[in-house]
Parts: structure tokens; C-alpha cells; sequence
């Protein structure tokens, strides 16, 4: 007596699995999502970058009312000064430019000695200049830095 052996119910079943649809549209959402993340990021590090190095952000916005009427209080001091040129009253070699300008606090022009060292910047009537400004000696302003604005 030979007995035959059990057969598997699941032997007329096919062997091979059918393959699993992939959802390539989840990946490619999260891709975007990441891209756009770190897009935002790097904008938001270069601004946060730049404003941290900016040798300006901690000077005072320069006083114009205040030096008008009386500079000794602010000799030796430094500030910030957002400039509009208003007129080139001259070049003297050795000592620098003299310049006009106009704040948007007041009005009223300021003179300004542009030093030698800064001779490479071209100064045209209505352009608006960010300045490192010291009121020295005499009152007269000086522009240790300037930059286009």
C-alpha cells in the first residue's frame, strides 16, 4: 500500500506574485518639497549671513539736526549716514574730496570729506550712498567707508 503523497491545496495557484505597483508621484512631491526647504534655507542663510557681517548695523543713523546745532558733542563719534549726493564741492590731492549731501532725516545738506583712499568711487548727483561717517576735528565730516546703496 503505497499511499500517495498529500498534494497542496495551493498547487493550482500561480507561483509568481504579480509585482507591486511603485507610487512615484509620493517621491517626487517629497523631492520638491525638500528642494523648495532647501532653497529657503540658503536664501534665508545668505541674508542672515550678510546681515550679520554688515560693519554698519550698529552704528546710530547720523544725527543731522543734533551736528547743526552744535558738532562738539558728536566729535569723535561714528555713525551711520544714508546719503543722497547733492553737489561735488571739489578735489584736493593729498586730502580727499569735498561733497554735499542730503539725508532722508533732514533735508538741509551736510559737507563731507571723501578721503583719497575712497577715490575710486564716482560720485553722480541723486545716487544714494551708505557711509561710515566721523565727525572729527573742526566738525568736519569724514566718510571712513562708502558704499553704493
Amino acid at each position: 500500500m503505497s499511499e500517495s503523497p498529500m498534494q497542496s491545496p495551493f498547487s493550482d495557484a500561480p507561483t509568481v506574485l504579480p509585482a507591486q505597483t511603485k507610487r512615484k508621484s509620493n517621491g517626487l512631491l517629497w523631492g520638491l518639497i525638500g528642494s523648495i526647504l532647501l532653497l529657503i534655507i540658503g536664501i534665508g542663510g545668505y541674508i542672515l549671513y550678510n546681515h550679520l557681517n554688515d560693519p554698519l548695523r550698529t552704528l546710530e543713523v547720523f544725527p543731522v539736526t543734533k551736528y547743526l546745532e552744535g558738532y562738539k558733542s558728536l566729535q569723535g563719534s561714528r555713525f551711520k549716514g544714508e546719503l543722497t549726493v547733492e553737489n561735488d564741492l571739489g578735489f584736493k590731492d593729498g586730502a580727499g574730496r569735498l561733497m554735499t549731501f542730503s539725508t532722508k532725516e533732514c533735508t538741509h545738506p551736510i559737507v563731507v570729506m571723501i578721503p583719497q583712499s575712497l577715490s575710486g568711487i564716482y560720485f553722480v548727483k541723486g545716487q544714494h550712498y551708505l557711509a561710515e561717517l566721523e565727525v572729527k576735528d573742526g566738525g568736519l565730516i569724514y566718510a571712513n567707508s562708502c558704499r553704493k546703496n
